[in-house]
């Protein structure tokens, strides 16, 4: 048993993370500001006897007497609704609260995986994004909050594990649904399913035929403890899947899916949204032997019932 710290336990990905270590029989201290997640997302949770609930903000440091093993730091908003709404705020969790972790990490001689993004490739040049890829991203943009405050927190972890041999791991992680998504998340998939579900028109930046590459939860989720129990390769790695379709084509799935009456409405496309989107996973797949196995109509449709529960 280990005793393991996850930062943003409470949201979408963090609270999928929580159930899955605690099936693998270890304890879990979960830690959440509540910003973006939610006590909903871990309810069935709380009466585990390895299970702790911790609110708190990463901004601020955080102790604790107990020995921690391993960090995973999920911690920040992740849909640009939510970054964007506190700019500077995304800019701490991403900095000041990256160190804070990194030197509770440090204090504890545990291993600690960052959750970084696709994002920190920006609008890229380069198609599919390999993990070499410098990217390219506006410094100065509304989404450089996130863009930039996730390239930094992957440079503070590689200057920990330089300076003081830290052990670390980087995922960079594409879109990613399932079940626990918040219905006000902001991102495609949750916006296009509660928009058909209740037969209102779903909205579409741009033209459509800007691409993204859907990954289910349970598989992202896989993928992350793999890399974090991986004895010799620290990343970072992306973790999605490489099937790429349109935002078209994904609305007009979901429309089926749901049997929607709903029609699609265009708006203009924001800011320095990225034109597509693809990972290359091949390094994926040699280091932890790691792909994707959900189907995305299969994912859809799990999620697609979930939210007919909850809206």
């Amino acid at each position: 048993m280990k005793t393991i710290l996850v930062t943003g336990g409470a949201g979408f990905i963090g609270s999928h993370l929580c159930a899955k270590l605690l099936e693998q029989g270890h304890k879990v201290i979960c830690l959440d500001n509540f910003f973006t997640g939610s006590k909903k997302n871990i309810e069935s949770l709380l009466m585990q006897k390895n299970f702790k609930l911790v609110e708190h903000d990463i901004i601020e440091p955080y102790f604790t007497e107990e020995r921690i093993d391993q960090i995973y730091n999920l911690a920040c908003p992740a849909s640009p609704a939510h970054y964007q709404f506190n700019a500077i705020r995304t800019i701490k969790a991403n900095t000041i609260g990256v160190v804070n972790i990194l030197g509770l990490a440090k204090l504890h001689q545990a291993r600690i995986l960052q959750a970084s993004t696709s994002e920190i490739y920006g609008d890229p040049t380069e198609h599919p994004q390999k993990e070499s890829y410098w990217g390219n991203v506006n410094t100065i943009g509304p989404r450089a909050c996130y863009d930039e405050g996730k390239r930094v927190a992957e440079t503070l972890f590689f200057d920990y594990h330089r300076k003081h041999s830290l052990e670390i791991r980087v995922a960079r992680i594409f879109n990613t649904y399932g079940e626990k998504m918040a219905e006000n998340d902001g991102r495609v998939v949750s916006n296009f399913i509660t928009q058909a579900l209740s037969n209102n028109d779903i909205t579409i930046y741009g033209d459509g035929a800007q691409t993204r590459s859907f990954c289910y939860v349970s598989d992202l989720v896989n993928g992350l403890v793999k890399l974090m129990n991986q004895p010799d390769f620290i990343g970072p790695v992306n973790l999605g899947n490489p099937i790429e379709l349109t935002i078209k084509r994904i609305a007009e799935k979901i429309i089926t899916l749901t049997g929607s009456k709903a029609k699609l409405i265009y708006k203009p496309l924001p800011q320095d949204d990225p034109k597509q989107r693809r990972p290359d996973i091949a390094l994926a797949k040699e280091k932890l032997n790691w792909q994707p196995e959900v189907k995305l109509e299969d994912g859809l449709k799990k999620t697609i019932e979930y939210f007919r529960k909850i809206i």
